[in-house]
């Protein structure tokens, strides 16, 4: 089995249990403020056309849909877009989803004025190319905001606190976890400023981010959360 593949199986064997906490996350506080600090960045009263990359459960993708966006989730995980699936279908939202590669798009040029992600760039074998798909499918100022951590030095571990993430998850799946990540070329880089580096050789413009933005997202106490700085990057093409 590849990296890739492995991956693939490490999500969907987590996509129980994701798909738990972001169902919760969708009737929390958390929701509201993800939707405030995103509509920031927006432009004004503009109904826009967004893909979001490593939908997961759905949670960004219902998000947009509901403010009244056009969106299209894409993730590599076959058990997630069963999940997302059946949450805009609950939601009554107008969603298509498909399971797709982050890196090697099947869209055509140009096709979108917003590419968003959520915890994903991380776990990608070639982040960079990632970033030039994200690039082509844009229309000219169109915007990306990717939202990750640096897990690059990050050994993820089972602990006795209840709010921990990983508490929920066996030592086999987080073993398998910290193997993949440190076989990422992405784990070495000192982020976000490698991503902004290579956003910027790319062509993006008004590359600009935020270090750390738990305070502004993380509203609901009752969620799991882990230690890590989640940090949020914002650029036009």
């Amino acid at each position: 089995m590849d990296l890739y593949e492995r991956i693939e199986t490490y999500w969907d064997e987590r996509s129980n249990k994701f798909n738990s906490i972001r169902i919760q996350e969708l009737n929390s506080s958390n929701y509201i403020a993800w939707q405030t600090l995103i509509q920031e960045h927006l432009p004004s009263h503009a109904k826009l056309k967004i893909i979001d990359i490593g939908t997961g459960a759905g949670f960004f993708a219902i998000l947009l849909a509901r403010m009244g966006h056009t969106v299209v989730g894409i993730d590599s995980s076959a058990k997630m877009i069963e999940y997302a699936k059946n949450n805009a279908a609950y939601y009554g939202c107008d969603i298509q989803f498909y399971k797709m590669n982050a890196q090697d798009l099947t869209f055509s040029d140009a096709a979108f004025d917003l590419v968003i992600s959520r915890n994903l760039t991380w776990t990608l074998p070639d982040a960079e190319k990632a970033y030039e798909e994200w690039f082509r499918i844009l229309r000219t100022n169109g915007i990306l905001m990717n939202f990750d951590s640096d897990y690059g030095k990050t050994c993820f571990s089972k602990n006795n606190d209840n709010n921990n993430i990983h508490k929920a998850l066996d030592q086999k799946l987080l073993s398998e976890c910290n193997s993949i990540k440190n076989n990422l070329s992405i784990s070495t880089h000192i982020r976000p400023e490698w991503d902004l580096s290579i956003l910027q050789k790319i062509g993006f413009r008004r590359c600009m981010h935020d270090k750390d933005i738990r305070q502004h997202v993380h509203k609901d106490n009752t969620l799991c959360y882990d230690d890590a700085m989640l940090f949020a990057i914002y650029a036009v093409k």
